[in-house]
Formats: C-alpha cells, structure tokens, sequence
C-alpha cells in the first residue's frame, strides 16, 4: 500500500477539490428537466445550423478546481476536433460565472456547475431564459458518503451498506470499536456524521475520531491505511484520492428529507438514518447555443461523466508533472468509448 508520505505529496492538488455541502437546495423543477432531455436529443434530431459554430464567440469557464479544469479542457479538445468548433476557455468561479451568463449568455457553458451551491443566481438566470441545464455532468447525483478501505471490503464482502454496519463492524477489529473518522468539527458533516451513527444504533461499535484539519483527516485516513487498519470514515467525490487508495463506498439508503434535517441538528432527538442528499451538478449551457448551435447543444446533452472516471482523471492530475490539458489530450486520444455517445458517434 501507499506510504503516508505517498499520500502527503498529492494532497496538495487533492485540497482544491470542492468541500462538502454545508447546505442542499433544490433548484431545477421539471420543465428545466424536460429542457435538459430535449438538449440531448441525437444528432439527427437536431436542426441542421447554416453555420455550425455560429457567429458569437463560443466560450468555456475554467473554474480554479481540479476537476473543473480537467472538463473544460476536454470539452474544448472535442468540439474543435469533431465539430470543427474553436470554444476559448476563459477563468471562472460558480458566482462570477454564473452571473456572467445569466445576464450576457457569456461564457457560453459551464461544464461544472454546482447549482446548489448559487441558487438565487442561478434561478436567476433560469427565469430570465439565459441560461439553463444541458445535462448532469455526472452520473451519480450523489458526491459525499462513508467509505472503507479496498482491503476490508474484499474481507468483508457481505459490507455493502451502513444499515449492515451494526451486524458486521463486531467483527472487524477483535471485538474491539472500529475507528470512525469523521470531518473537522467545524464542518457540518461532523454533527450529521454523529447522528447517523446514532441513527444506525453503532454508537458503542466506533470510536468518532474527529480531526482538527482536513490534512490531519487525510492523514489519519492514509495512516490507517498503511497500516491495513479497519476504519470506517467520511468522504466526497470527485476526488483522486478515492481511486488512488481504493475507497468503496457503502450505500447510505435511501434520502430522507426530513429524517436528514433532524440529523443537521446540534441535537436531533431520535435520529433516523438516511442517504446524504444529493447536489444539482450540471453542465451550464446559455440560452443562445440551444437556438442557434442546436449540434452543440446536444453534444453537451450527452456529456455525462461517471464520478469513477473523474476520480481516476484527478490521480492522472497527480502524476509529477501531470497538466489538466495534458490529461485532456490523453482522454480524447484513449478514451473513445466513453466520448464517442457524446459526440454521436456511439448510440447511447
């Protein structure tokens, strides 16, 4: 296994990934769903444009995360290579970018767009028609959970979800409470964390162990994996880390709207379990490219991306050496399989 000065060296790129959700608003109704589906409709559903890139300038938002960075340098490779479509890839941040668009239809998408972190200006840009959702950038919809290491699900197989920790977690360490690392204390998983093992009645099971920092829970994580120590803990994707050490998620169940405002409390009286909620993550495309570039509007209808193969794309980006525009130029030479539904040229 990986050393923990290993792991060290590629925390430094695995800190600028997104924080976990300190809140969840929902923000697309189903008329933006429906526009979403109508985006990826196929090719040859698609009205044919006199002039396939248009006339406007045809701009992507970097935003300053990894994965972010890695989606716009894709998706600018692609549309230049199969559509013959120069997109030019300005910096972007959620707030600025989203702003941008919703009142200029500039930048013309945004691959990563986390609706739910900016709901009142993204709703903004809905309601005045600027802007709305191609499709999810990714498969799953939901990005935080708890995780074991590879080596205690492969001894474990029959581990699969949190309501079979409390049949299972006695025999994992000896008999002895399994350490649980949670997220520093001023995170709110760190209070919903607590409660959901109080929810999965495996309070005298674990040992809540809660860092003061995200690099002593990294730290803790990669010393407990070092040492093929069981440990149960929290994490969230898109993240390298994830597929770099071999974290397997468990499943969380089903969400529960109300059981999970309870579990958000400081004190929850009779916490229920439930998934953590999921996040509206979507590529952002303005208005003016689904009536004018109908072709490119539907490739970025169907650029959805599972969350393993984004985390596998961010410990490329952990190589010495390794660029987001390297790793891009790799994607687009290897990885047909997985762009070829996106630009019609696999059915989906």
């Amino acid at each position: 296994m990986a050393s923990v000065s290993a792991w060290l060296r590629g925390l430094a790129l695995a800190c600028l990934l997104a924080q976990p959700a300190l809140a969840q608003i929902t923000v697309l109704d189903e008329a933006q769903d429906d526009a979403a589906a109508e985006a990826a409709a196929p090719l040859a559903d698609a009205p044919v444009a006199t002039a396939p890139c248009g006339t406007q300038p045809l701009t992507i938002a970097r935003m300053g995360w990894p994965s972010a960075e890695l989606l716009a340098e894709i998706h600018t490779r692609l549309v230049l290579q199969q559509f013959g479509c120069t997109l030019q890839i300005t910096p972007g941040d959620l707030t600025a970018s989203v702003t941008s668009m919703g009142s200029t239809g500039q930048p013309a998408v945004i691959p990563e767009m986390w609706a739910t972190r900016v709901p009142e200006l993204w709703n903004a840009g809905i309601e005045a028609q600027m802007l709305r959702p191609a499709a999810p950038t990714y498969v799953e919809p939901s990005f935080e959970g708890w995780f074991v290491p590879d080596f205690v699900a492969e001894a474990h197989p029959e581990l699969i979800t949190a309501a079979g920790l409390a049949e299972i977690l006695p025999t994992l360490n000896e008999g002895e409470r399994v350490r649980f690392i949670s997220c520093p204390p001023d995170w709110a998983c760190a209070i919903i964390n607590r409660n959901l093992i109080a929810a999965h009645g495996i309070a005298d099971q674990v040992e809540i162990v809660g860092p003061a920092t995200r690099f002593e829970m990294d730290t803790l994580i990669a010393q407990a994996i070092s040492g093929q120590d069981p440990v149960l803990f929290y994490y969230w994707q898109p993240n390298g880390i994830i597929a770099q050490f071999g974290f397997v998620p468990l499943d969380m169940g089903l969400y529960s709207e109300e059981a999970f405002a309870c579990l958000a409390e400081t004190i929850c009286s009779g916490p229920q379990p439930s998934a953590f909620p999921s996040e509206v993550v979507v590529v952002a495309v303005a208005e003016w490219v689904f009536a004018e570039l109908p072709s490119i509007a539907g490739y970025f209808g169907r650029a959805v991306l599972p969350l393993t193969e984004m985390n596998a794309l961010l410990t490329q980006l952990t190589e010495p050496g390794a660029t987001a525009a390297a790793i891009a130029e790799r994607f687009v030479a290897e990885r047909q399989d997985l762009w070829g539904e996106w630009v019609g040229l696999v059915a989906p």
